[in-house]
């Protein structure tokens, strides 16, 4: 009986590698990621400190400060309409129009909105939305010129950046125009839009507070949106307990 010499280290590599060929596996494979540029980095870049923090991300800016220079800025209820429906970089453009607020100065009561309804063309909340504040007003026993309406956006927006508004300074445009409305109370429906008018979207919204404007205190109540209140029979019944609870305050 003959017996085969035992194979080499080289023998058995050489056998492993023409099974593995013959299977049709041509390469090595990892399951681990490989660090192919680990050292490039390390050249271009030195390593921290030990225990010091690793380096902030870079900030983007914020964009261009909304409504441009405040010198520019109208001076009166009037002009302000026209200014909001053409000043650039009030937003960012749309499909929607722009739609200026409405009513008059010194009215009995303004009431905010966060933005024109989709149909809006010419006139602010001019579809539901701003039939049931109409009714609301009626009910309310305010008489149609006694009731201003304006919206944080100039146009119908689906999914506004609230937070990059704030940034940006469109606070100040809103609070520029309330001081140009003067009104005697102030509703706003929406809280989206508190951030904007100074307050923090950390705190509770209030139910029965004030704003204060140019220096001017002004009684506010805040509300739902109107397409909440829409879809809430609850909403509005709330709404409409807050409301005669607010103007029994004065009596």
């Amino acid at each position: 009986m003959s017996h085969r010499p035992a194979p080499t280290l080289a023998d058995r590599i050489a056998a492993a590698q023409a099974w593995w060929r013959e299977a049709g596996v041509d390469y090595a494979y990892r399951d681990e990621p490989a660090g192919w540029l680990a050292d490039e980095v390390s050249a271009a870049q030195p390593a921290p400190a030990e225990g010091a923090p690793p380096p902030a991300p870079p900030v983007e800016p914020a964009g261009p400060p909304v409504g441009g220079d405040r010198a520019s800025w109208p001076q009166d209820l009037a002009a302000f309409g026209p200014w909001w429906l053409g000043e650039p970089s009030l937003d960012a453009g749309g499909t929607h129009p722009r739609v200026p607020p409405r009513g008059v100065a010194d009215a009995t009561v303004l009431m905010l909105v966060p933005m024109p309804e989709a149909n809006d063309s010419n006139v602010l909340l001019s579809g539901p939305q701003g039939r049931l504040l109409a009714s609301f007003a009626t009910a309310a026993g305010l008489a149609p010129e006694a009731v201003a309406v304006a919206a944080a956006l100039p146009r119908h927006a689906p999914h506004p950046d609230w937070d990059g508004l704030a940034a940006r300074g469109h606070g100040e445009v809103l609070l520029h125009l309330l001081g140009l409305a003067r009104p005697q109370r102030l509703i706003v429906f929406g809280r989206n839009i508190l951030p904007l008018l100074g307050h923090g979207p950390a705190q509770a919204a209030p139910v029965l507070s004030e704003l204060t404007i140019q220096g001017r205190a002004t009684p506010l109540l805040v509300a739902y949106a109107p397409e909440t209140l829409l879809g809430s029979p609850r909403e509005r019944k709330a709404l409409w307990h807050r409301w005669l609870e607010w103007t029994d305050l004065d009596e």
